[in-house]
């Protein structure tokens, strides 16, 4: 249990509380970012918004598969989500984000050794260590870009 706390505690360190690796997190990027800014577009590049719901798509489907479910997200939906058009949507938004990030850390750190070393939902996937440090590792890689979108877009 003591990898599963530690792979959990470096998922909660790059969407809710860390900054050891990037300086930062996803809250304290978007907790105080005004919606209008999240889904505003920048060249062709995704909106924040976006960015940060594809990490939750990612991290919901994932959670279904904890609860015992079946692996149902796809990547050609990953990026598609209804609008956000108010400050309550934005806010909703990242409540359930916030929510559904801090599920997938306390069902990862009560993971056995031997739960991280089996396949996740299907061998093809690898094992559920492999899945959860590609969550993380992915989480960082947009966290980048959305530093760097709001840097272009408040500056």
């Amino acid at each position: 249990m003591k990898n599963a706390l530690e792979i959990a505690n470096r998922f909660r360190e790059i969407i809710l509380n860390g900054t050891w690796v990037a300086n930062t997190n996803y809250k304290d990027q978007l907790e105080k970012l005004d919606w209008k800014t999240a889904v505003t577009p920048i060249q062709n590049l995704n909106t924040i918004a976006i960015l940060a719901q594809h990490i939750h798509y990612y991290t919901d489907g994932i959670n279904t598969v904890f609860k015992g479910g079946t692996l149902d997200i796809k990547d050609k939906f990953s990026f598609d989500f209804p609008p956000i058009s108010s400050p309550e949507d934005w806010e909703f938004f990242l409540e359930k984000f916030w929510s559904s990030s801090e599920e997938f850390a306390s069902f990862v750190e009560q993971m056995s050794d031997e739960k991280l070393d089996q396949f996740f939902a299907d061998e093809k996937y690898g094992t559920y260590r492999r899945n959860i440090d590609a969550m993380i590792e992915h989480s960082y890689y947009h966290l980048g870009q959305i530093v760097l979108i709001k840097k272009l877009l408040t500056k």
